[in-house]
């Protein structure tokens, strides 16, 4: 029998996906009503556009003079795949891994790229590598907040300001978030569907002026297939960081990602985006610290996710099992809120350790974590009383 008492209220929101992420609170069709729709995203209106939602991004983010922003293809996949093609191979490179997207840039440089000098700095799910062994005269390739592993930086005082290389982060679960020091930062890229719930197919690329410099500069060894192209004749392409795409955008997306960039300035700006990921984050960990069956994925407090909350099952029953058959529990859980329609999408990624994942990014409300957090305590004695039963 189970020893929870099912719950009598349900979230608002059940959308806790890490990615895409829950859609800002209120929304609905209506906002897209205005999407510049069977035109041309070169004609005039769809340009400026375009060139709207890059300047509202770079004020919103508050990005120093000289730093460019892009909208470029394929999430932020595609916009960290840009600027690697584009940028790496003129010096040595390290690659800082501690999930599975760290992971997939590595593999990457290694095996596409084909770099030479290239060394990883590496810790298993919930740890960062020893950030105190970085050597910024190479270039430094890393994720800001692994969603994977719920691990992110702690802050930037670990990146040299005097550094010879360039920093490449993927910041697509911090930039909204976290409080990023640009000054500390040459390249970032993000997507809107995971940063601020916006629709998905769309990346946006960050350039510092060293960053431009060194498209400017260097010319990598290998083929450039078009979308990744951001120099001509050796000239940094400007018009591209103005709204005029490489390549066909959505406009129903761009249309998205303007009110949610609309939603963002209506409660307050970037602090007030941050404070709410704070405070998303803090109802599932203080929840977590009195709750003896899990644990946060990450072991340092300091380097604990604001957006991608990652729990561990640390019950006896369930911990002692097979590995695989921890990643079965976890299922189940997930499995037993989706069919109450309690929650959705928050069991591990499939590369990472047997955990629960929960998205806490400013788009979710802390009342509907509040109520979250006694559903998975439900569904955990569910689950466990039909392990006991299969036992």
């Amino acid at each position: 029998m189970a020893t929870s008492a099912r719950p009598a209220q349900k979230p608002v929101n059940r959308n806790f996906s890490s990615g895409p992420c829950a859609k800002r609170p209120g929304w609905s069709l209506e906002a897209l009503d205005n999407a510049f729709l069977g035109r041309s995203h070169r004609a005039k209106q769809g340009k400026a556009r375009l060139k709207r939602a890059i300047e509202e991004t770079k004020a919103l983010l508050g990005l120093p003079a000289g730093y460019q922003c892009a909208i470029v293809p394929a999430s932020d996949t595609g916009a960290f795949e840009l600027a690697m093609w584009t940028m790496l191979g003129e010096r040595g490179v390290d690659a800082l891994a501690w999930e599975s997207f760290g992971e997939g840039w590595v593999t990457d440089v290694s095996n596409q790229l084909k770099l030479k000098d290239l060394r990883l700095l590496k810790a298993e799910y919930g740890k960062l590598p020893d950030l105190r062994q970085v050597d910024f005269s190479r270039d430094v390739l890393f994720t800001w907040n692994g969603t994977t592993s719920g691990v992110r930086v702690p802050n930037g005082n670990w990146i040299a300001a005097d550094r010879a290389g360039l920093t490449f982060t993927d910041a697509t679960s911090a930039v909204f978030a976290q409080p990023i020091p640009w000054d500390k930062v040459d390249v970032a890229t993000f997507s809107w569907q995971k940063a601020l719930g916006s629709e998905a197919a769309h990346g946006m690329l960050i350039l510092s002026p060293r960053a431009i410099e060194r498209l400017e500069s260097y010319t990598p060894p290998w083929p450039l297939p078009k979308v990744f192209r951001l120099t001509k004749v050796g000239k940094f392409m400007a018009a591209v960081f103005e709204g005029e795409t490489i390549n066909t955008p959505s406009m129903l997306c761009v249309e998205d990602y303007l009110d949610a960039l609309a939603w963002a300035r209506s409660i307050g700006g970037l602090a007030a985006l941050q404070a709410r990921a704070d405070a998303n984050a803090n109802v599932l960990y203080d929840w977590a610290a009195k709750t003896p069956w899990l644990e946060p994925l990450a072991v340092d407090p300091a380097t604990r996710s604001n957006t991608s909350v990652c729990l561990k099952v640390v019950d006896s029953a369930v911990s002692s099992l097979p590995v695989e058959a921890q990643r079965a529990f976890v299922k189940q859980i997930e499995a037993i809120l989706d069919k109450e329609d309690a929650a959705h999408d928050i069991a591990g990624h499939r590369d990472a350790p047997p955990h629960l994942r929960i998205w806490t990014g400013s788009t979710i409300e802390a009342s509907d974590l509040a109520i979250l957090t006694a559903w998975l305590d439900w569904a955990f004695a569910e689950a466990k009383a039909g392990l006991a039963k299969a036992a």
